[in-house]
């Protein structure tokens, strides 16, 4: 009998992994991780770890290394089955080998097999890979350091049995029996202004007077059991920059680690007036996860809505705010879908106030999440004659079949854009990020304590805007020097996109030591060109991270091409491995394995097997540990799930907000989000509670009264609003003004002279509501103006209102 000891799970089993280290460089949108894991066989057997963790979708997995004692291994790329069958020889013979592989279903799952460890022997190892940080609307940086796993979703009939799946253990987070510590050296071309998270962090620590280059860590004692965020804030990060990074000296010459790589950034800066223009077409499709887990709390913490909640809240200021003129539809979708409407209708009052009724009706009652068949359906609509189809999903990212869904979306992605939220802690990054770059659009992720209606309505501001099109990059080099590109060309950036382009340059010149290229692009009609210069002698480079993003970038396109192809030619797949195995950047036909053989003697015992478990929380309403997450969202209620509260863990992580909280968490006090109970309660939904009239959120009840075509209507439930009686708000109106323009100034004035916190939620109602007023050609505007500040005791200037 195996004496338990050390480290163990909630199971009593012991567990081999004791910490995690994480060192990060990061050099202007580009880092490199580097994670070491400890672990220690405190066993009376030999055994075999298995720990399955989630990395970012974008991530490229570059090496990969096992330290035994005093010995390093190495591993090398090998084809995956090849890889596969190593490891399990290695560990038959009584070898000690390490085995890392992509999941088959999602490449942002990844499966670390530790084999035989003898008793008491320690090991260590290291995982590095590099990523594209994600940027945000605020122009912050993020770099995300994901440890929830969420269960995948399996839809029925899909093969879930293949070798690649990750098997996922899970115990209650604060019982995670490892640690994490993290720093940070963080370099860039501009100033660095800033640096966030949403865990504490110790000071931050600038290297030179510039502040070009600063070190920051993760406090002292930090539990791996929620995702770890840092954004980084640079200056003047709206300015082009064309990197190139030197060549592999070992590789040959003309193969991609043998040649120079550039990596061309292009992060437009939007004018005011383009801000300020929107457009009034379009078919405006949302589809909402209804599945049994957005039954969870967006967040832990007193007041939290559940994230069906969020979502309904979202779509009340989605329908306000959509133009007149556009087209909509929603559909919600779970083990199966439901449209709100047959096909999109024209917005309208009439059509708004349906769409707004359905809405308060909706639960997440439909099961597991299967997003294959909505964006079937959807795709199988013919697109409305200009009405360009703008996509927005929200979803908490928990399917098994991402790859299956990315190869659709790209399918249809010269028909739509897509605008995708990642809802959670576990959110898919593969998915979400995924989709919106298929289809030429935007991705966000709703996590902690973040309100997902700003988030939101910055991505409708995308959505509405104009964007960046007509991109051409023209390569200008010397006669011998050829530009090969790894990367799809560009074909749209929204306000606050940032893409990357990565080229290959085979030959030498020479006499020039200098290339430059020019991106020419079109913004709201108006011609913008910039040309830049590079060096085609770079200085050395050992990281080579730009070399194995530009891998990763073309082995992506590659992989789709081979699942495009189904087996039927023969190619791509080759071509993936050739590729892999020569940069050392993983993929989906490819693995990491190394194999150490010690001093050749046979391990002595039976081999145990012991998986690493990986955090979940503990939330009302939401997976069983131990059970099927698609079984409990299909066959239980709520009333079920109520009685077995403490054995509940949810898919979620709760984000304890450190000393250093993000600059958009500061609003949170007073948002919507916040008041969001009276308004958006069970009793508003459906009967009032017979003892109490439930309380209204007076933003919530202002923005339900506007009009489709976005005026007011002078009545008493606006006066309600404002804290007056109707006699109180008619008597002031200037005589020749009609009451329907009077309601609406009201409105904007109070809008603006007591929720300036939360404009960016309502920002699209009162656009509206000026177009609608300078649509009536109103003389004494500033009379109104100044009257309705008069009532209201505010000080709103006219030219503040946009009019």
């Amino acid at each position: 009998m195996v004496n338990c000891c050390g480290l163990v799970t909630v199971k009593n089993e012991p567990v081999p992994l004791k910490s995690i280290a994480v060192e990060v460089s990061v050099q202007g949108h580009v880092a490199t991780v580097s994670s070491t894991l400890q672990y220690e066989n405190q066993e009376q057997s030999p055994l075999e770890a298995i720990f399955v963790f989630p990395l970012p979708g974008e991530a490229a997995v570059c090496r990969f290394s096992a330290k035994i004692g005093q010995t390093e291994v190495v591993a090398e790329v090998q084809e995956k089955q090849k890889a596969q069958e190593q490891y399990d020889d290695a560990l038959s013979s009584g070898q000690q080998a390490f085995l890392l592989e992509e999941s088959d279903e999602s490449p942002d799952v990844f499966k670390l097999s530790v084999g035989s460890l003898p008793p008491g022997e320690k090991a260590s190892v290291s995982l590095d890979y590099v990523t594209e940080l994600a940027v945000q609307a605020d122009d912050g940086l993020r770099l995300c350091l994901p440890a929830v796993l969420n269960p995948r979703y399996q839809p029925q009939g899909s093969d879930s049995g293949s070798g690649g799946s990750a098997q996922v253990s899970s115990v209650p987070a604060g019982s995670v029996p490892y640690s994490l510590s993290l720093s940070a050296h963080v370099s860039s071309p501009h100033p660095i202004s800033r640096v966030e998270s949403n865990c504490p962090l110790d000071p931050l620590n600038y290297l030179n007077t510039e502040k070009t280059q600063a070190t920051v860590s993760l406090a002292a004692g930090h539990q791996f059991d929620r995702d770890v965020e840092l954004l980084l804030y640079y200056q003047d990060t709206h300015q082009p920059t064309a990197i190139v990074e030197a060549a592999q000296a070992s590789a040959k010459p003309g193969s991609l680690m043998g040649d120079p790589v550039v990596m061309l950034s292009l992060y437009p800066e939007f004018p005011k007036d383009v801000m300020s223009s929107m457009t009034s077409h379009g078919e405006f499709l949302f589809v909402v996860d209804r599945s049994g887990s957005m039954e969870c709390p967006m967040h832990l913490g007193s007041g939290s809505l559940d994230r069906i909640s969020s979502a309904r809240e979202t779509l009340l200021l989605l329908l306000k705010s959509l133009p007149m003129g556009c087209y909509f539809n929603i559909i919600g979708f779970g083990s199966s879908y439901e449209s709100f409407f047959p096909k999109s209708v024209e917005y309208s009052q009439k059509t708004m106030d349906e769409a707004l009724q359905k809405v308060k009706e909706m639960r997440a009652d439909l099961g597991g999440t299967e997003i294959l068949q909505p964006l079937k359906h959807i795709y199988s609509q013919p697109c409305l004659p200009d009405q360009p189809r703008q996509l927005f999903l929200f979803t908490d990212g928990e399917v098994g079949n991402t790859k299956e869904v990315l190869d659709l979306v790209k399918t249809n992605a010269g028909s739509h854009r897509c605008f995708s939220f990642g809802i959670g802690e576990g959110a898919s990054t593969a998915l979400i990020s995924g989709v919106a770059k298929q289809a030429r659009g935007h991705a966000q992720f709703i996590t902690g304590q973040d309100r997902m209606q700003p988030k939101v309505m910055q991505s409708l501001r995308f959505a509405l805007q104009p964007a960046v099109v007509d991109i051409s990059v023209k390569w200008n080099v010397p006669k011998e020097v050829s530009v090969t590109l790894l990367s799809p060309p560009i074909r749209v950036v929204f306000q606050g996109q940032r893409a990357l382009l990565y080229a290959q340059l085979t030959g030498e010149s020479s006499g020039d030591t200098e290339g430059s290229v020019t991106v020419k692009y079109s913004l709201a009609k108006q011609p913008v060109e910039n040309q830049l210069s590079f060096s085609l002698k770079p200085a050395e480079d050992t990281g080579m991270a730009v070399h194995r993003l530009g891998a990763r970038t073309l082995i992506q396109s590659l992989e789709v091409e081979e699942r495009e192809q189904d087996g039927e030619k023969e190619g791509a797949k080759e071509k993936v491995i050739e590729l892999s195995v020569q940069s050392g950047v993983s993929s989906a036909f490819t693995a990491f394995i190394a194999v150490h053989k010690g001093d050749g003697e046979a391990l002595q015992g039976q081999l145990l097997r012991r998986h690493v478990p990986t955090p979940m929380l503990n939330l009302r309403g939401c997976s069983l540990t131990g059970f099927s997450s698609s079984v409990l969202e299909r066959d239980m209620k709520l009333s079920e799930l109520d009685d077995r509260a403490d054995q509940l863990v949810c898919s979620a992580s709760e984000f304890v907000v450190g000393t250093k909280s993000m600059s958009a968490k500061k609003k949170a006090e007073g948002s919507l989000a916040s008041r969001v109970k009276g308004f958006f309660s069970k009793q508003h939904f459906d009967s009032p509670a017979p003892t109490s009239k439930p309380v209204r959120d007076p933003l919530l009840q202002l923005i339900s009264l506007q009009k489709a075509s976005g005026s007011w209507v002078l009545e008493a439930a606006l006066a309600e609003v404002l804290v007056k009686t109707e006699e109180e708000v008619s008597k002031p109106k200037p005589a020749q003004v009609d009451q329907e323009v009077w309601a609406t100034v009201l409105a904007l004035v109070w809008l603006y002279g007591f929720k300036m916190e939360a404009q960016e939620e309502w920002q699209f109602l009162a656009m509206k509501a000026v177009s609608w007023i300078q649509a009536q050609k109103v003389a004494s505007v500033s009379e109104c103006v100044q009257a309705g500040n008069t009532l209201l005791g505010c000080q709103v200037q006219k030219d503040t209102l946009g009019l």
